[in-house]
């Protein structure tokens, strides 16, 4: 009977060892970005208020969240990126086959110093300032200060997204700008300095700091709908394999009333 017991014991350690340790009973992981990171902890306030499944949210990043999916430590990654071709493969080779799932729209919002005159900036002025092109803010309109120009960490979604809207392949971003570790750190360093400019998800602007327009459009929810506003793109979920469950029905409330209104109330648009 007690060999038995052993046997059973350990298949069951056996069990949870392939499983990767992400989803426990009872429970959903979810790791990644600092953007979607306030969608999903309403998300999993409201979900685990409602169904008794426990939830986590860790905001270390998109590129992290892509890692622990790979590595099978998270359930849900939430990006504000797509997954990267690399990252894809790697996840192929440990077995893990992503599949991303839409939850909502975000205009990432140029943001500068509230007393700043400027209130608008055209892409080609926004791409010239990030690659030290313009080095004052008299050259764009604005007051004579040299610009304190921030950005985000390499593993950033937010910081690829720019890259990829606004910089183009062939424009680096300048060395003399300085690395911001998340959407909050970049606009507590705009709100507390006259002469800085920075990017965040809209969802992260208040009365700190001052959106431009860019290209004459601003970020509002009707622009960023209808693709008008030029600095536009998804916010993910990945999760391994098609979602099931309750990692299913927690990437669902996306297209439900409840799941609409934390959207619009953490200030991101919705994509249903």
């Amino acid at each position: 009977m007690k060999l038995f017991s052993k046997i059973i014991l350990s298949a069951a350690v056996l069990g949870v060892m392939a499983s990767g340790n992400a989803m426990a009973a009872g429970k959903i992981v979810c790791d990644g970005s600092t953007t979607v990171g306030p969608i999903a902890k309403a998300f999993a306030e409201h979900f685990t208020r409602t169904t008794g499944v426990q939830v986590t949210v860790s905001e270390s990043g998109s590129g992290n969240g892509a890692k622990s999916l790979i590595n099978k430590t998270c359930d849900i990654a939430n990006m504000s990126r797509s997954m990267k071709d690399n990252e894809v493969a790697a996840a192929k080779g440990k077995g893990v086959n992503p599949v991303e799932h839409v939850v909502a729209l975000d205009g990432m919002a140029i943001v500068v110093h509230p007393s700043n005159r400027i209130n608008n900036l055209s892409k080609d002025q926004i791409r010239g300032i990030y690659m030290g092109k313009y080095t004052n803010w008299s050259q764009v309109g604005g007051p004579n200060a040299q610009f304190v120009v921030i950005q985000r960490e390499s593993n950033s979604g937010t910081q690829d997204s720019f890259k990829e809207l606004v910089m183009g392949k062939e424009n680096p971003i300048t060395k003399r700008a300085e690395t911001q570790a998340s959407n909050g750190a970049v606009k507590n360093r705009v709100a507390s300095t006259p002469s800085a400019i920075g990017f965040i998800g809209m969802g992260f602007v208040d009365d700190a700091v001052k959106a431009v327009s860019v290209n004459g459009i601003d970020a509002t929810t009707a622009n960023v709908k209808n693709g008008s506003y030029p600095i536009h793109r998804p916010l993910f979920m990945y999760t391994n394999g098609q979602a099931s469950g309750a990692v299913k029905q927690f990437i669902d409330l996306a297209k439900t009333p409840e799941g609409r209104k934390m959207i619009s109330e953490t200030g991101y648009v919705n994509n249903y």
